[in-house]
Parts: structure tokens; C-alpha cells; sequence
């Protein structure tokens, strides 16, 4: 499986990071061992909402030639929404098996055209700014529409990877890696439409 993991300007890191370090797991286990994965960006560096930057190391791939796009919210997706040139590269996404995005990573997947007749979920804050996007905006943490898969604010994102490496890799996988987290959490609020 091939993952493409988007960063832009004014990411929240957390969003991206607590999925990161959940899903770079799949590789331990036999299902899914051989996933790799790309940190896709349209300019080299990226900054999050509080200064801090990291390297993109793939810029502006064809992201249908991936099974699984993941794109993480924070203040920047306000902006890029509107933002036609990053939208239509969000929209090369169309032949991905899996898009999958947490907080307000799901508006672009709206602006992007992909959760029209969709349930979504964003972070809670910001229902509002999913409604014009979706069937109906889930007040829910975890929500799978088909391929679709939207998560709820921040946090979720480490929710959002077991939530992945179960689908994939089966419970007892995502069990692993929760021990290995020390995560002694389970989520709730999932659900599959």
C-alpha cells in the first residue's frame, strides 16, 4: 500500500504526527508489511501554525497514483478551501482507494468535491464549515463513509491510526500497537455509514 501523507502552511503538526506514529506501524505485521509512504507538499517546507517547519519530500504528485491520501486540518485549510490551484491538486485524489483526512483536513476534501453525498466529521469547533460540503456532518469522532474516512479534532488523529491499522491489519495489530503507544485508550463515537 502507498500512503500519501499532505502537508501545507499553517498544518497543525499534531494532526499530522499522532497519525504518522500510529500508521508507519503497518509495517510489523504481514498484511500489511511493504507500506510505504510519501510527506506530499506543493513546496518543499512547510510551516505549521506556530512556527515550527518540516521538509516535504515528494512536491505536487499525481495523488491517484496513491491507495491512501491522508491530509491533516489546522488554520491553513481555511484559506486553502479557496485556494482553486491546491484544490485541484487535491482533486488528482479521485482514484485513491482511501481518503482519509482528521480535523479540519475535511474541508478540503469537500472544497475538493469528494464528501458530496458524504457523512463527514470535523473538529467541533467548526461543524459549520463542513455543512456546505457534506450530506450531513457528523457529531462523531470517527466517521467512514465507503472510502472516505473523516476524523474529529486534534487528538483523534491517534484514534484515527489504530482506527487504520485495525482496519488493515486486524484488531489484534492495532492492540499491538496501542501497548507500544502506552495508549490505554479506546475510541468511541465511530461510526460506519
Amino acid at each position: 500500500m502507498r500512503i500519501a501523507l499532505v502537508l501545507f502552511n499553517g498544518v497543525t503538526f499534531l494532526d499530522f504526527v499522532g497519525f504518522y506514529d500510529v500508521i508507519y506501524r503497518l509495517n510489523l505485521f504481514d498484511k500489511t508489511k511493504g507500506t510505504t509512504w510519501d510527506i506530499c507538499g506543493v513546496v518543499e517546507e512547510v510551516t505549521d501554525e506556530l512556527g515550527m517547519k518540516v521538509k516535504v519530500n515528494v512536491i505536487k504528485p499525481d495523488l491517484s497514483e496513491y491507495d491512501l491520501v491522508f491530509i491533516p486540518g489546522g488554520m491553513g485549510t481555511r484559506t486553502l478551501k479557496d485556494d482553486a490551484v491546491f484544490i485541484d491538486w487535491i482533486k488528482t485524489a479521485e482514484l485513491a482507494m482511501y481518503k482519509i483526512s482528521v480535523c479540519t483536513g475535511s474541508l478540503l476534501w469537500g472544497a475538493a468535491g469528494f464528501l458530496k453525498d458524504k457523512k463527514a466529521t470535523t473538529h467541533p469547533n467548526v461543524y459549520d464549515l463542513l455543512e456546505p460540503y457534506c450530506l450531513e456532518v457528523m457529531k462523531s469522532r470517527i466517521v467512514k463513509d465507503g472510502n472516505i474516512i473523516t476524523a474529529g479534532g486534534v487528538t483523534t488523529s491517534i484514534d484515527l491510526g489504530l482506527f487504520i491499522i485495525e482496519l488493515f491489519a486486524g484488531a489484534e495489530a492495532a492492540n499491538v500497537v496501542k501497548k507500544q503507544l502506552d495508549y490505554p485508550y479506546t475510541a468511541v463515537g465511530i461510526v460506519e455509514v
